[in-house]
């Protein structure tokens, strides 16, 4: 209004100046037309038309901005719904954080109504009708969305997750692959394509994909270090149940040398190796792993690598593979172990008072019990150590980190839980029996009866855990006559 004002106001001076500036210099002007004819003094001509040009700009003015009312008011109205709309689809993602999924679905409905964008609303109408457990129809808007590049993405990621829940590997697969073909450097789309590479035994495939996340830094490399080993010995078996030997050797040799202090790929390097009939090769490898990590199969190995059946060989064979880690108790085992065998019994004495001089294991306790029996016949002290050997910690085995399961045999995915590369050579907790049952025992035995049985245990004396009998069986009490054991010889 201000500046209608002042235009007015200039283009009223600048009229009136002229005029006078036309009155001081006086003329005619005269106009003959159909018969008419028009005189004035220049100054009113000038001050006529200046006039009649300014009424025509007015009216100009006037018509264009009451032509452009019907424009603003549509674009005012398309963005009250715009943001009526923007509002709604809004409300539509807090109703879904929220789990309400009548409200989502309404907010949805509305939001395509005022917005008319399917790009925007289809993701919100999915997660409605997910909440409202339509799967069927979440996966029809999912499916449209592939059909339009911005959204692309989003519905290969819905249809990714619904086939993850229904447990189709092979469709959440395609669908993985799909997704990394449309962002390939989004992190979580290379670690859900390994995953489920893994998961269907696509080992090379996952090691391209490992060594791919590894390079965009999706994993760091140490974090990635023993998945990466298990995958390579996945390749190796995979490439020997393809008969193709080499490339086994060379993917066991590779998971070998990127983690030389990881058990399966060191014994699996060496058994491969050990077929391929390259024995310095093998026995090399197992005195290099036996300093870092002693294993009872590497030292079975290393027995078969001696060649001959002579156990006296074997005995100075293995007194080598002790000088490399004397001071481990696996390392006295093995030579007690092959003495035993050569019935060198004060050898065998000599190593197994060695690994039992502190808290023996299960196996040094039996391999004790078997000393005494062969080279005395002392059946009561034989049971003694295996008394000992029941209370002992349990004999190491494969067991998986995440979900405790035991297995005899290492495998790159755990059987129970089938994670990767968990398993790892530990001793399990030892199971304790509940207290009333100790309870029950100690007040037995004070009574001088027998406690009663539990019925849920297994038979012969076994020790439950997780439905299986894992603890060794203990040999039947003496007769009461028997004299007292003398205590264990350590």
């Amino acid at each position: 209004m201000v500046r209608f004002t002042l235009y007015l106001v200039l283009s009223l001076a600048a009229v009136v100046a002229a005029a006078i500036w036309f009155s001081d210099r006086p003329g005619t002007v005269a106009v003959e037309w159909q018969g008419y004819l028009i005189e004035m003094s220049v100054g009113r001509f000038i001050l006529a038309a200046a006039v009649v040009v300014w009424l025509l700009a007015t009216i100009a003015g006037l018509v264009r901005t009451v032509g452009r009312v019907p424009r603003r008011f549509r674009e005012g109205r398309q963005a009250s719904r715009r943001e009526r709309g923007y509002r709604a689809l809004t409300q539509g993602m807090v109703a879904v954080a929220a789990g309400d999924a009548n409200e989502a679905n309404r907010q949805a409905r509305r939001a395509d109504v005022l917005l008319n964008e399917p790009p925007l609303t289809m993701l919100l109408s999915a997660q409605a009708a997910q909440l409202n457990g339509d799967e069927a129809a979440a996966k029809r808007y999912f499916t449209a969305m592939l059909d339009r590049p911005e959204t692309a993405f989003l519905g290969v990621r819905g249809l990714l997750m619904q086939a993850q829940r229904d447990n189709d590997r092979p469709a959440a697969l395609d669908y993985a692959r799909r997704a990394y073909e449309l962002q390939p450097r989004t992190p979580w789309v290379l670690t859900t394509m390994f995953d489920l590479q893994v998961r269907e035994g696509n080992w090379a495939a996952a090691l391209t994909t490992l060594e791919e996340a590894i390079k965009r830094k999706a994993v760091s490399a140490a974090d990635a270090r023993d998945r990466h080993a298990a995958v390579l010995i996945g390749c190796s078996r995979q490439a020997e149940d393809d008969g193709d030997f080499a490339a086994a050797l060379r993917y066991a040799k590779r998971a070998q040398a990127l983690a030389p202090d990881y058990l399966p790929a060191d014994l699996r390097a060496v058994d491969l190796l050990i077929r391929a009939e390259k024995p310095g090769q093998a026995g090399r490898l197992i005195q290099t792993v036996w300093a870092l990590a002693p294993h009872p199969e590497l030292a079975r190995l290393y027995g078969v690598l001696a060649g001959t059946d002579d156990p006296l060989k074997k005995v100075r064979r293995f007194e080598k593979l002790l000088s490399f880690n004397p001071a481990h108790e696996e390392s006295h085992l093995a030579l007690a172990q092959a003495a035993l065998d050569a019935e060198l019994w004060g050898e065998a004495r000599n190593h197994l008072e060695k690994a039992v001089a502190g808290t023996p294991s299960a196996r040094a306790c039996r391999m004790m019990a078997e000393l005494e029996e062969h080279e005395f016949g002392n059946t009561d002290t034989a049971r003694d150590w295996l008394l000992r050997a029941s209370t002992a910690a349990p004999d190491p085995v494969w067991l998986c980190a995440e979900c405790g399961a035991a297995a005899a045999a290492w495998t790159p995915l755990c059987p129970h839980c089938g994670a990767l590369g968990a398993q790892g050579w530990t001793s399990p907790p030892r199971a304790t029996p509940p207290a009333a049952m100790v309870a029950g025992a100690t007040a037995a035995a004070d009574e001088g009866v027998s406690p009663p049985a539990d019925p849920a245990a297994p038979p012969d004396g076994g020790l439950a855990i997780d439905g299986e009998t894992r603890v060794d069986v203990l040999p039947p009490d003496p007769p009461a006559s028997a004299p007292p054991a003398p205590p264990p010889r350590v």
